[in-house]
C-alpha cells in the first residue's frame, strides 16, 4: 500500500499545539496582581481533577503558564506618593482630555477597567514623572501633563 493512502492514528495530523507565549522581561506584579495568579492557579487545579482528553491537555497547558507566571512573580513595593510607578494611580490630561489609570503587571492589565501594563507604551512614558510635569508621548513634546500620582487602592 501506498504511504500516502496510511494514516497511523488521527494525531499525526491534529495541529501542534504551542505552549502559552511568556511576556519578555521581569514579571513585576502589585500585591493584588500576585492575589489574582495564585487565584488562578487554584481554579485551574481544581478544573483539571475532572477533565479529560483535549480538556484536560488545554486546561494543563493553562496551568504550566500560569505556574511558571506564579514563581517568577516579584512583588513591588507599594511607591511612594508623588512618582509614577509599579502601583500607581495616575490622573493625567492629554489631549485636552482628563484620565485616570492604575499601572499594574501584565498579568492583572485590563485597559477596559483602566489597569495598563507597565510595559505598555502610555504607561512607560509615565513611569518616573511627578505631578505637574510634563512628559512626551508618542512622538508629541509634552504631550501628557500629570496631575496626580497615588499608590494604587487595594
Amino acid at each position: 500500500m501506498s504511504v500516502a493512502f496510511r494514516r497511523e492514528s488521527d494525531e499525526e495530523h491534529k495541529e501542534p499545539k504551542f505552549e502559552i507565549p511568556m511576556v519578555p522581561g521581569p514579571n513585576l506584579v502589585t500585591a493584588r496582581g500576585k492575589a489574582l495568579i495564585d487565584a488562578r492557579v487554584v481554579e485551574l487545579e481544581a478544573a483539571v481533577v475532572g477533565a479529560e482528553g483535549d480538556a484536560r491537555e488545554a486546561i494543563q497547558r493553562d496551568l504550566r503558564y500560569w505556574h511558571t507566571r506564579q514563581t517568577t512573580a516579584q512583588i513591588v513595593p507599594t511607591p511612594p506618593d508623588g512618582t509614577v510607578a509599579i502601583g500607581s494611580r495616575v490622573r493625567f490630561r492629554m489631549a485636552g482630555r482628563e484620565r485616570c489609570i492604575d499601572i499594574v503587571g501584565h498579568d492583572e492589565a485590563d485597559p477596559a477597567a483602566d489597569r495598563i501594563a507597565f510595559q505598555a507604551p502610555l504607561a512607560a512614558a509615565m513611569l518616573g514623572a511627578e505631578p505637574r510635569e510634563l512628559v512626551d508621548f508618542n512622538g508629541r513634546t509634552e504631550a501628557i501633563e500629570i496631575l496626580s500620582v497615588e499608590p494604587t487602592p487595594e
